[in-house]
């Protein structure tokens, strides 16, 4: 059996009257950027390891692609 960590994620108010929803944008990016909810989702259901490669050789291209646009974006400057 595999053992379940908590995911903590905590956000504290930068100043004392910062409206809600920018403390919930915030809490989102965090989640989003720690990739929990892909992870729960992951978790969900067995995936094929031939699928899981090649779902994750997608997203190195993409982050890949990205990189090199904007590296070509900053010569051309």
């Amino acid at each position: 059996m595999s053992i379940k960590s908590p995911i903590h994620v905590e956000i504290r108010p930068r100043y004392a009257d910062e409206p809600i929803e920018r403390m919930v944008k915030r809490f989102s990016k965090k989640v989003k950027k720690e990739r929990i909810i892909e992870k729960v989702l992951e978790k969900r259901s067995y995936e094929k390891p031939s699928d899981k490669r090649r779902r994750l050789k997608k997203r190195r291209k993409k982050v890949l692609d990205k990189l090199r646009r904007k590296k070509e974006q900053k010569q051309h400057r």
